[in-house]
């Protein structure tokens, strides 16, 4: 049994058919959270420009590839396991590579020279609760076709979070730190 089952708030947040009497909102689950750019990219959003493509200068971002400032960036997903569940928030993050490592991506992404095995890289998007002065090391690991890589945190808290997972009130902080506060919304 989800030990989280006995907390209403979860059973409410899991419910299509339950309707937040405060704000008219439901939910069905986990709310993934994505980034739009990598944190270095001054630029602007790209959901904002209204292209599939936001190029300033020798800069340039898309939805999953992003060169700035002579650097490379991949899109990668970042788990975080919810203590108490078997499920985990998904967050859609930038991860900076080697450009070694970027040209080997993009040729396995294209089918040109199949056989990414993953490489080191450095998170680029500050997660709330897991802020650093440097960016978390890791390491990319590909994932199944047409599937986004996945980053793993080489050391400290965010690779303890990734083991171990947070609590379902460390998610609902990171829900309002990323400005969707639904606390108000899961109460009775």
């Amino acid at each position: 049994m989800n030990l989280l089952a006995l907390d209403s708030r979860w059973r409410r947040l899991h419910d299509p058919a339950w309707i937040s009497p405060k704000s008219g909102r439901s939910f069905g689950g986990l709310i993934d959270i994505g980034y739009d750019h990598p944190d270095p990219w001054p630029h602007g959003d790209l959901a904002e420009c209204g292209q599939d493509v936001l190029e300033v200068g020798a800069d340039k971002l898309s939805a999953d590839l992003c060169r700035c400032d002579g650097m490379r960036f991949v899109r990668a997903m970042l788990a975080l396991p919810i203590k108490g569940s078997d499920e985990a928030v998904q967050f859609a993050i930038w991860a900076h590579v080697d450009d070694a490592d970027f040209y080997r991506y993009l040729e396995d992404a294209t089918g040109e020279t199949p056989g990414f095995a993953g490489c080191a890289a450095w998170l680029m998007n500050d997660i709330p609760g897991f802020e650093s002065d440097t960016p978390f090391e890791g390491q990319l690991i590909p994932g199944d076709a047409d599937e986004r890589p996945t980053f793993e945190a080489n050391d400290g808290p965010l690779k303890q979070a990734q083991a171990e997972g947070i609590s379902f009130e460390a998610l609902l902080d990171l829900y309002a730190a990323t400005g969707n506060d639904i606390r108000a919304d899961l109460t009775g």
